[in-house]
């Protein structure tokens, strides 16, 4: 195996040399897993991805704040250079060497390295919002010089940027290969993490840097507010068309005029887009609900955002520029929906224009600051094709459910926490027939229901003088009396079940609801549970028999180790056993894990269990199957 030597300068004079394979990427950061570590908090936990040539090597900057390859400054960038040409990493200065020359020149290896040069604190990339607040999610590191060795997978390369002298920095030659003339060093701030890596790091104040950020900001923020009056402008005017023309002009003004106080570094209109939606939108988080590939926005506190992006969480390096931003866009979303949130109630449910949907905490119940969780909801609404093209179901079983939905089956959707049971509990409901009456209730409506004769109710909390409360329970007992041909609960989740039960066995058949369980079997337990919350003193198998002759189908929607989603069981309910008083139920079709795959990724298939149900002589009376066609 081919080898290159490598060679480590540190800022406090330390050296060193490793022999690295060149089988593979060479990925350099301050994480245990990276094939060279380096042992510093201005090195990011990847920061550099190296690949050996055949006469240099290429260097991919996938840091936040840049890295210094011979005289060019990357950022996210990568670029050829040759061996022996410096690199600067934090306050590392790195070199590679092919494998025959295993000695450093003289004249370098008995003086002290030279410290990296000073880079400028640089914009993040896009819009240059302030990142050093995400410094403070560090890491516990090992002994310096640890080297592990670990499979990296390809990364692509990118055209070198043209040749351009990073500011601070000189070229010297010492014969054989230049190296750099420097003093100082660059806070490198973090790149997106994966939760199970950033979980890890503890939280530190903010750098000095970052705290000069913030209160520049505050200092703009505050002249934009005495510029445009905007304290005692009502908060649904701001999403006025006009006003943005008019704080994006204010800001421009309050830059200018701040420019000295400034750093150079930062890009101006960078700068004012970014205050411009703390000002009127929702600060950094408009990026993310632009990008349809996000489908959950994690809020922890002003310097933490986490992203789920393809099913897995990641450490955004984004943040707000303090908790009265956050605050402020809490506010800018529940207020148009009439609902508060202060400290007396700290705590809301919401949705934004587009129906995605909004819990937001503040303190004194959210100790490190204020909290947003943002569930996306797609602008175009998924179908079952989407389902089974993504492999969260079958064509089988997404037929089977199709015709149960038509033959007014009543359905319960199980399963956990953003597993995606109101996506699935939407596409179901598509299939109901045009020429019914659909009632739909919900705590925050994310429901995007395209039949023409829809009802759509929400909950209501209680008001200063806690009056006006409507809960789910209240309006599914008034959706009784609206004359539905189908009633579709959100969730339920408390008394209402009772209400939902009784409305599925008086003639309202094919009704839909969710709820949050990990198998069928516990779906119908929690649901047993759900109706004693109802507060009649009920005998137990009374509420059996009702949720037995009520419920047909539970449907059970998982989300798997490696983020995907998938139906996992269909199961029938096909009565109470007269010997134990437990509701049986007979499995259609599930989901058989067999392994795992690379990355992580779950393997497994769906299996039709063999066992028919009930009802599938309905689909025949009811033209749902066709002469010559499967019942399942």
């Amino acid at each position: 195996m081919m080898h290159v030597q490598v060679v480590i300068n540190a800022e406090n004079g330390a050296s060193r040399t490793e022999m690295l394979p060149t089988s593979g990427p060479i990925s350099i950061g301050r994480h245990p897993q990276c094939t060279l570590r380096l042992d510093s908090d201005l090195v990011s936990r990847q920061h550099v991805v190296v690949e050996v040539g055949t006469h240099g090597v290429r260097v991919e900057d996938v840091s936040t704040n840049g890295t210094i390859a011979g005289d060019v400054l990357l950022r996210r960038e990568a670029r050829d250079i040759g061996f022996g040409i410096p690199i600067v990493i934090g306050d590392f200065t790195v070199a590679f060497y092919p494998q025959q020359q295993q000695q450093v020149p003289a004249d370098r290896a008995s003086s002290p390295a030279r410290p990296p040069p000073r880079l400028p604190n640089l914009p993040n990339g896009q819009n240059g919002h302030a990142m050093n607040g995400m410094n403070g999610m560090n890491g516990q590191s090992g002994p310096t010089g640890h080297v592990q060795h670990m499979a990296s997978g390809n990364h692509p390369g990118h055209a070198p940027m043209p040749p351009t002298m990073a500011p601070g920095m000189h070229m010297q030659h010492s014969g054989g290969y230049p190296q750099p003339q420097v003093s100082g060093h660059v806070q490198v701030p973090q790149q997106q993490l994966p939760v199970e890596v950033a979980q890890r790091m503890p939280l530190k104040p903010l750098d000095d840097s970052a705290k000069k950020d913030v209160e520049m900001r505050r200092k703009i923020h505050k002249m934009l507010l005495e510029y445009l009056d905007l304290a005692t402008i009502d908060a649904k005017k701001l999403d006025d068309p006009s006003m943005r023309p008019k704080v994006l002009t204010a800001l421009g003004t309050i830059v200018a005029k701040l420019d000295a106080e400034i750093p150079q570094h930062v890009e101006r209109k960078g700068l004012i887009g970014e205050l411009d939606d703390e000002a009127l939108g929702l600060g950094p988080l408009e990026r993310f609900l632009a990008d349809p590939s996000i489908s959950e926005i994690m809020v922890v506190d002003p310097n933490t955002i986490y992203v789920e992006q393809g099913g897995k969480l990641t450490l955004s390096p984004y943040r707000f520029t303090d908790d009265e931003r956050v605050r402020a866009v809490i506010e800018r979303i529940v207020t148009p929906l009439g609902r508060r949130i202060d400290e007396s109630s700290p705590l809301v449910d919401a949705r934004l224009k587009d129906g995605s949907r909004v819990n937001a905490i503040i303190k004194p119940i959210a100790l490190r600051g204020s909290c947003i969780t943002i569930r996306k909801f797609a602008k175009v609404p998924l179908t079952m094709d989407n389902l089974v093209k993504f492999g969260t179901i079958t064509q089988q079983m997404a037929l089977f459910l199709m015709r149960s939905v038509h033959a007014k089956r009543n359905i319960v959707i199980s399963g956990g926490t953003g597993s995606g049971k109101t996506t699935l509990l939407n596409v179901l409901s598509a299939n109901i027939p045009e020429e019914e009456r659909i009632v739909t209730i919900e705590d925050a409506a994310e429901l995007q229901l395209k039949q023409p004769h829809v009802v759509s109710l929400e909950t209501r909390p209680a008001n200063l003088e806690g009056r006006g409360e409507y809960t789910i329970r209240d309006l599914v007992k008034n959706a009784l009396r609206m004359r539905p041909d189908r009633i579709v609960v959100g969730e339920c989740r408390g008394g209402e079940a009772l209400d939902m039960l009784q409305a599925m066995n008086t003639g309202h058949d094919g009704s839909l609801t969710t709820t949050h369980a990990n198998s069928p079997i516990e779906a119908l337990s929690r649901l047993e549970t759900l109706v004693l919350m109802a507060g009649l003193e009920l005998p137990v198998r009374a509420i059996r028999e009702q949720i037995a002759n009520s419920v047909h189908l539970i449907v059970q929607q998982s989300r798997l180790s490696d983020g995907s989603r998938k139906v996992t069981a269909i199961a029938e309910v096909t009565g109470i056993d007269r010997e134990t008083n437990e509701i049986e139920t007979r499995p259609i079709f599930e989901f058989i894990r067999t392994g795992t795959g690379e990355k992580n990724k779950v393997l497994g298939e769906f299996r039709a269990t063999g066992y028919l149900p009930t009802y599938l002589n309905d689909f025949i009376v009811m033209g749902l199957v066709k002469r010559g066609e499967p019942y399942l």
